[in-house]
């Protein structure tokens, strides 16, 4: 089988050794310097499969232009996992669980799937075809992520909640992202990691946001909405009621921000 490039077995080890899957083979692509790659395509970035959360962190492009995409970078293990795990190994480990998950869900983002007969861009709305299962074919590979540029008038906000500050495997992870002008939505886009068997996004509560002005009385029914919209299940790190609480929560985190032009 090919690793997820780069993922340098934060993922693959601990599923083999624990009896998960049982390949035949590996092919390491981790030092495919393409793979790494970090650059400015118009009005996306183009993000390597094998570029590591650190890289993607540190990288001025990504922080000036995805300031959230770092954010859900650093939330993920500790510095050691930062430093080897990679974009591309978080996304194909399929993973409802994911950190980038929700933030290449709420930008749309496209992921490139290569193989000898070339690339196609699949958009992450139709890339998770179920828990841990992709649309990639099997001789394709992951080996770009492009995300659009920031809006310049608009704000963003990835939150995760876990068992403690650092180094846990998410409950609850939600990335949203609007244009919020005079106090009024003019867009936004939500999406939840942890509540399904894939990343979801959440249409029905966008719908019911756009075009409203924010008050104690739309917080209230988004929390309501979303809470609705997501159907989590029980299991060893938390409840469905729980996660449901929490996402309803998350939601309202992001609309009572306060904003200014300075701020994301």
């Amino acid at each position: 089988m090919s690793v997820p490039p780069a993922s340098i077995g934060t993922d693959i080890v601990v599923q083999w050794r624990a009896g998960a899957i049982d390949p035949p083979g590996f092919i390491d692509v981790s030092s495919v310097p393409e793979l790494r790659l970090i650059e400015e395509d118009g009005d996306s970035l183009l993000i390597g499969a094998g570029a590591t959360h650190s890289n993607i962190a540190s990288n001025p492009l990504v922080g000036e232009h995805l300031p959230v995409l770092v954010e859900a970078c650093l939330s993920i293990g500790a510095t050691q996992i930062q430093n080897r795990g990679t974009i591309g190994g978080n996304i194909m480990n399929a993973s409802p669980a994911g950190d980038t998950l929700p933030v290449a869900a709420a930008y749309d983002a496209q992921m490139c799937a290569s193989s000898v007969k070339g690339d196609r861009w699949i958009p992450a709305s139709e890339f998770y075809t179920g828990y841990r299962k992709t649309a990639l074919a099997s001789d394709e590979m992951l080996t770009r992520i492009r995300f659009p540029k920031r809006d310049s008038k608009e704000s963003a906000g990835f939150y995760k909640v876990g068992t403690r500050r650092a180094q846990a495997i998410s409950k609850v992870a939600l990335c949203a992202r609007a244009r919020i002008r005079h106090g009024g939505i003019e867009w936004i886009k939500i999406a939840v990691g942890s509540v399904a068997p894939t990343v979801v996004r959440c249409p029905g509560t966008e719908t019911l946001l756009a075009g409203k002005a924010i008050n104690a009385a739309l917080m209230d029914t988004a929390r309501a909405s979303i809470m609705d919209e997501v159907h989590p299940i029980d299991d060893v790190r938390s409840t469905a009621e729980y996660r449901r609480f929490v996402t309803g929560s998350l939601l309202v985190r992001f609309l009572s921000e306060p904003r200014d032009s300075s701020r994301r």
